[in-house]
């Protein structure tokens, strides 16, 4: 099927009305952001909307949006399972460790395990993330825009479309820092919610609101996520033991998400904004996975994935609409960018400048902030064209969280809820379990290890935690410090609760997210 896209100038002026607007928002927040607080965690002032706009904008790429209906269309929804059944692992971080990190005022993740732990667990971690947020979000985030707008504008060339992505993202984060990712995260969500509605409504009510019409288009376990053990995708022994803690690395873990949680005014903005964000996230298997099923009666024929959510927008939507859509596509590209680049530029000045020049005024914190957000934009610039020459091995790239992650989990999870977990044990599990995950790795390369990368997870994670274990019971046991409000208590998850009422106590709203999740399970079974 000819899929040609033809975009009219009214759309093509929406869209760069809609980058002046997200620069112009960074700037002038920019003005306002002097201290270093205000840089990395916009003063610790946000409550629990715009935290939940800014979860759910950040996880959502451009890549994100044109997979799913793209594989919706080609192979089943199985693949979207990562998107709604993050509520889970939310809820876990607001169960767990969001009192963790709020109690002890951190402002970057590893900072945790250097109080839990020791420093040497803190910049491993943090080098490793610094590394994977530029080299795979970052980068991966740019590529993947630039190739998603080419879709759009055949005529762009690559490097340019990376430049410019980069500049705007670059220049509002590194002056505006976290309050200007959040304020135009917000409204990223927004636009990006009402164009992928706007589409769905449309199709649907091209198949006259009929759900069995839409079934009726489709292979028979095309709506299925149970998926047998030799399945591409997800196959069910990884969506038990790989998906929940790719998950739970990615909500309660990384610092390009949970710094925004950091950023909360009070322990209950956090909880309610994990919360409105597990809801959210539900929220993408019926705009954006599903108009890819749809498609199939309504479009047979498109033969690239990648073709199908561009062809849907441009075929389905009257001029505007698309410039809105185009815009949230926009969008989703930027937060994912100004995210990598404001978390990682805390990382390095937080956990490595900092600690090495005591002496440093609150002018020149901010200072190496906004720099290091340059580079950072800069590298990561450079990077992404490059990817495309490496589009074998980026694949296999792309499994690289299969690598970090597992003794990621372990040892913040030990921490929390083993007391007898010690630094050295920390330590070397991050080395060991990262150096077994790099040996699957190669041994992947060489056609030797086929186990998939979400079954990899859980196995490398079984073998971090005997690691982890065996070295705790052999070292010296942590001090009093080391556990005094760093480990978790069971009255932490009542905290803050007295006298709210039933709608208003967070434990009931992820009482209710968790229902709609397995019910969303039990119904695509």
């Amino acid at each position: 099927m000819e899929t040609a896209v033809n975009i009219s100038n009214i759309d093509i002026a929406i869209v760069i009305g809609y980058f002046a607007i997200v620069l112009g928002i960074g700037l002038w927040i920019s003005r306002k952001t002097k201290t270093s607080e205000e840089l990395f965690l916009g003063g610790r002032s946000f409550g629990w909307g715009l935290i939940g706009l800014s979860l759910f904008a950040s996880n959502i790429s451009s890549s994100t949006i044109i997979g799913l209906s793209g594989a919706a269309y080609k192979d089943g929804i199985v693949g979207s399972v990562y998107e709604w059944m993050s509520g889970l692992p939310l809820i876990a971080a607001a169960l767990i460790f969001i009192p963790l990190y709020l109690k002890n005022r951190i402002t970057t993740i590893p900072e945790y395990l250097e109080k839990r732990f020791d420093r040497r667990s803190q910049l491993f971690f943090s080098g490793i993330t610094i590394f994977t947020t530029i080299v795979i979000e970052t980068a991966a985030a740019l590529y993947a825009g630039s190739l998603v707008l080419q879709a759009f504008f055949p005529n762009l060339i690559m490097w340019q479309t990376v430049a410019i992505l980069a500049l705007v993202a670059g220049i509002y984060t590194a002056f505006g820092g976290l309050k200007a990712v959040i304020y135009t995260d917000a409204i990223q969500s927004i636009i990006l919610i009402i164009g992928c509605s706007v589409l769905t409504y449309m199709l649907f009510s091209q198949l006259d609101f009929s759900w069995a019409k839409v079934l009726a288009s489709v292979p028979e376990d095309h709506f299925s996520v149970v998926r047998p053990i030799d399945d591409s995708t997800v196959p069910w022994p990884g969506l038990i033991v790989g998906v929940p803690f790719l998950g739970f690395w990615y909500w309660s873990t990384n610092q390009y998400i949970v710094q925004r949680i950091l950023a909360s005014r009070s322990i209950n903005d956090a909880r309610w904004g994990v919360t409105l964000a597990g809801f959210l996230k539900i929220v993408p298997l019926f705009i954006m996975v599903f108009p890819g099923a749809m498609a199939i009666s309504l479009y047979p024929g498109i033969e690239k994935a990648d073709a199908v959510f561009p062809f849907l927008v441009t075929q389905v939507l009257p001029v505007g609409l698309v410039g809105l859509v185009l815009a949230g596509l926009v969008s989703a590209i930027m937060s994912s960018v100004d995210s990598a680049l404001n978390s990682s530029s805390t990382l390095l000045v937080i956990d490595f400048i900092k600690p090495s020049n005591p002496n440093l005024t609150e002018a020149d914190i901010t200072r190496y902030g906004r720099i290091s957000t340059i580079v950072f934009m800069i590298l990561a610039a450079l990077w992404a064209p490059q990817i495309q020459n490496f589009s074998g091995l980026w694949a296999y790239l792309q499994q690289m969280f299969s690598i970090v992650v597992p003794p990621i989990v372990v040892i913040f999870l030990m921490g929390a809820f083993y007391k007898r977990g010690t630094g050295d044990a920390a330590f070397y599990t991050l080395l060991i379990g990262t150096g077994l995950g790099i040996a699957a790795f190669a041994l992947e390369l060489m056609g030797l290890w086929h186990l998939h990368f979400t079954m990899n997870v859980g196995l490398m994670i079984f073998l971090s935690a005997i690691v982890f274990l065996v070295i705790s019971r052999l070292t010296p046991a942590p001090t009093e410090a080391q556990l005094n409000v760093l480990t978790f208590n069971k009255t932490y998850i009542s905290e803050g609760t007295e006298g709210m009422s039933f709608f208003t106590d967070y434990r009931n709203q992820m009482i209710a997210l968790a229902l709609l999740i397995f019910g969303v399970l039990f119904w695509l079974w």
